[in-house]
């Protein structure tokens, strides 16, 4: 029997101050509508009557699910790998960067065909990259050359193996949430770094998209972010968030599949001029970024839970 997940406290912070907020569809898959609910303690959104985590996998089989699949057909995905190629090279900087400009050991969870664990393989890291799906991984053994394991490998790394840890757009996918964020204050250095990349509902695309905003992507995305509730969420867990870098171009990408979910239709003149009045408001404050790249390091032992 299929297993569905229903929450009646918040996944984040256990509050049962929690209510429904909107209905949003999954446009990729099934067309089925999922409800959002939002924490009035912490701000955190889920989605809730979820699938359990051996039955979402069927959430993910479609050709369009371009982080599985490379897909490069139509406009859309055609420009999203352009801007990947930058993109990996700004990942690359950042990475030197916190790890003070020397390499070190680097696990990528999340590393769906491998383009940057590849890249950062290049510059001379040591990499270890986890990654679920099955045609990913083939497609990362195909394309680079690359072995990538299984996210149950995570549970058996050894402490204090990693300079860095990076998901970038993968803790909204993970069912054991909690489980993963003490396992990363586990395996990380003492001075080791989190790099986690997520949507941000509380930007200008969001509240203007609302139930069509593309990076709710339901039921895939299990978990909704604001920046208070994730430096809430580290907290918790012995860590500090130091840092946060906005991810400019998500705003368009995710602008131009709103539009298509919201009209039916492509509109690049609007989701344009949403982009950019969102990117205005995230140019003041980094934190109404379409999506926000935090920078996390541990601080203290994690709290004993409750």
């Amino acid at each position: 029997m299929s297993e569905i997940i229903t929450y009646t406290a918040c996944p984040f912070c256990k509050s049962d101050n929690i209510i429904k907020v909107l209905t949003a569809k999954d446009n990729t898959v099934s067309q089925k509508d999922f409800d959002i609910w939002h924490c009035n303690n912490c701000s955190g959104r889920f989605t809730q009557h979820i699938p359990g985590q051996e039955d979402i996998g069927a959430y993910y089989k479609s050709n369009d699910y371009i982080s599985h699949s490379d897909v490069k057909k139509g406009f859309i995905n055609r420009l999203y790998h352009i801007v990947r190629n930058y993109t990996l090279q700004s990942k690359k900087k950042l990475l030197n960067q916190v790890n003070n400009n020397s390499k070190g050991a680097l696990l990528d969870i999340g590393a769906g065909t491998g383009a940057f664990a590849n890249t950062m393989k290049l510059d001379g890291w040591q990499v270890t990259a986890l990654e679920p799906d099955d045609v990913a991984r083939e497609n990362a053994l195909k394309n680079y050359g690359l072995q990538l394991q299984t996210p149950d490998t995570l549970y058996n790394l050894p402490e204090n193996s990693f300079n860095v840890i990076t998901m970038w757009h993968v803790l909204e996918h993970v069912h054991d949430l909690h489980g993963y964020i003490d396992t990363f204050h586990r395996i990380l250095e003492s001075n080791g770094t989190l790099i986690i990349a997520v949507p941000n509902y509380t930007s200008y695309d969001a509240e203007k998209y609302g139930q069509y905003w593309a990076a709710y992507d339901v039921p895939r995305h299990l978990y909704h972010f604001s920046p208070d509730c994730m430096q809430r969420l580290m907290q918790s867990h012995g860590f500090t968030v130091t840092n946060y870098i906005p991810m400019w171009f998500d705003s368009f990408y995710v602008s131009m599949l709103s539009e298509q979910y919201k009209n039916g239709k492509s509109n690049m003149v609007g989701a344009v001029s949403t982009a950019l009045a969102s990117n205005r408001k995230a140019w003041v404050d980094a934190k109404k970024c379409s999506s926000v790249i935090y920078v996390i390091k541990k601080a203290q032992s994690p709290k004993p839970k409750a």
